[in-house]
């Protein structure tokens, strides 16, 4: 026995050595040595500033060794209210729909082997937005809700206060610095995630100059569209697709997918032409005919919708056509890694609409838009390399999406409970609420799937779309689900408090990762630390930033970047 245990003792370490040296890029994602970075102790929220944010964040991250990353590029997928609970279902949905139980199944991010945790909260709301939440992520800093790329202390609305306190980006870095750069998403390319990328505002809905207040506009605030075309960070985003044309297009012009729609500024800005001046050579598209036939060594503007673009469900009725959030992602890509002569870039991917049915009340459109965001970054994933991308993919925040009862195993996602109420039952059989009636895995805590009379529709389940007004209390109990099809597209989960629009959720939200200094990615870490992982990965912006002055001995960024230093002279 003594020789067999000996031998089993020098087997192991041979054989994990063995292991080690067949899979390199195992050993590049795994957890390296980091450095210890001094953060003051502080009273919160009270003596919180950027500049306390922004080192706290950086700590966070080189203490667990980001700086050892040697990343090219970077590509943060955000699925914007995509929940844990969110995850869980689409991941059980989508291997349902191939035809498996769907528990077993794994969305393309969760084979990746970094995984962590985010703390969400804005620093004036326990329950973030998605403004507040991508600042984090985009600027190392945490900040209030409503507002984008600037500093906690002003008031949302106070553009003065924001012209003070701008906070540069990691895009407006990698811009500056010689990088390029994209953001694709599926909602308006002005909305509160991409938006927060290439744009400083008081607030989230000054997407175009008729948001505006006039005071803002004396005072010299810009909106959101405009700062996104005339960044002066290198030639701002050299990828730029999503929908809200309107934005862009002035009240001249008529919308060239729709009759009825013209664009909406009022200054007479062509935001359109002016990116296409900026970019010589570059290409844009409003439908999926242009956007195939686009050549892929150019820079790429696409705005496929006047407003936000279809959800995934729905897009095949699209009369021109809209490319998948896969197909965005590629095209991306392809062109990121062509032009600025292949010095690196970084890209941002949001799976939007994920957070709009949502609120919707509609778990089927935020399921199977999660399951097209794992479509996309399976195909980031093909598209690059571990060696020299870092991939990250997170969530803004949460939402109330509850995951309830005890169903049988592959019971359909989207279907009644099967099973009981309690630990055992019949799986043959729906389990019954405390008055027999059957209940679906799937519901909200709040949302206008509440059950009672609207002034749209009479009371009982509900059918998407629901604009929700002047709702009523439920009079007729819970309603009886045995006859309805809980599984169709249009079918509206139930919610247990009244309100037009679902809410976010205060929960954390998982981070996934894989490539160069993802080994970072693991433990419980503020938001901002988002940015920070990234940042530090990349020995070309780390390099920039200490030419500067903003790093410590280490050669880890810490201090936080004066925004003048890296615009276009």
């Amino acid at each position: 026995m003594s020789k067999l245990r000996s031998a089993s003792v020098l087997f192991v370490p041979a054989l994990l050595t063995a292991c080690a040296s067949a899979t390199p890029a195992t050993r590049a994602d795994a957890p390296s040595a980091g450095v210890v970075i001094d953060v003051p102790t502080i009273k919160h929220p009270q003596e919180e500033t950027p500049a306390w944010w922004y080192r706290d964040g950086a700590a966070q991250a080189a203490q667990r060794g980001a700086a050892s990353g040697k990343a090219k590029n970077v590509i943060l997928f955000v699925g914007d209210g995509m929940s844990l609970t969110t995850v869980a279902a689409a991941r059980i949905l989508a291997g349902q729909l191939k035809g498996t139980p769907g528990e077993e199944n794994r969305l393309s991010w969760e084979r990746f082997p970094a995984t962590a945790l985010s703390k969400t909260y804005n620093t004036d709301a326990q329950t973030p937005d998605s403004a507040g939440t991508m600042t984090a992520m985009a600027t190392g800093v945490k900040t209030r809700a409503g507002v984008l790329s600037v500093g906690q202390k002003p008031a949302r609305g106070d553009c003065a206060g924001a012209q003070a306190t701008p906070l540069l980006t990691l895009w407006e870095l990698a811009a500056g610095s010689g990088l390029a750069t994209g953001v694709v998403t599926t909602t308006r390319v002005t909305h509160a995630t991409p938006g927060a990328t290439f744009s400083h505002s008081a607030d989230r809905n000054w997407e175009n100059d008729m948001d505006l207040p006039d005071k803002a506009k004396a005072q010299g605030c810009t909106d959101i569209a405009r700062q996104m075309i005339e960044s002066p960070y290198g030639n701002g985003p050299d990828v730029l697709m999503g929908g809200g044309r309107g934005n862009f297009m002035t009240v001249e012009q008529r919308d060239p997918e729709y009759d009825d729609k013209v664009g909406q500024r009022l200054d007479g800005r062509d935001l359109i032409a002016t990116w296409k001046q900026r970019h010589p050579g570059g290409e844009y598209v409003w439908n999926a005919k242009q956007f195939a036939a686009a050549p892929k060594d150019q820079p790429l503007f696409g705005l496929f919708e006047p407003d936000h673009m279809q959800f995934d469900h729905d897009r095949p009725q699209d009369g021109a056509g809209e490319p998948s959030l896969a197909e965005m992602t590629v095209a991306a890509i392809e062109r990121l890694q062509r032009i600025k002569g292949d010095k690196g870039f970084v890209l941002l991917v949001e799976g939007g609409r994920i957070d709009h049915a949502h609120h919707m009340g509609n778990a089927y459109r935020a399921l199977t838009d999660t399951i097209a965001l794992s479509e996309a970054v399976e195909a980031a994933n093909k598209a690059t390399s571990a060696d020299d991308t870092l991939i990250l993919v997170t969530a803004d925040h949460s939402h109330t999406l509850s995951f309830v009862g005890y169903p049988v195993r592959g019971n359909p996602m989207l279907g009644k409970v099967r099973g009981t109420s309690g630990e055992d039952g019949d799986a043959n059989d729906y389990a019954r609420d405390a008055l027999g009636k059957p209940y679906t895995t799937l519901n909200y805590s709040n949302g206008p799937g509440y059950t009672g009379a609207s002034s749209q529709q009479a009371e009982g389940p509900h059918t998407f779309p629901h604009t929700a007004s002047g709702m009523q209390e439920i009079e007729k109990g819970r309603p009886d689900l045995t006859k309805v099809d809980t599984q169709a597209p249009d079918y509206m989960q139930e919610a247990l408090v009244p309100t037009s629009s679902e809410t976010h959720g205060g929960d954390d939200v998982g981070i996934w990762a894989r490539g160069p200094g993802s080994g970072a990615v693991r433990g419980s870490v503020e938001q901002n630390t988002i940015y920070h992982f990234m940042l530090q990965s990349i020995p070309t912006l780390r390099a920039a930033l200490c030419a500067k002055g903003d790093c410590d001995a280490n050669k880890v960024p810490v201090m936080l970047p004066k925004a003048d230093d890296f615009k276009s002279k």
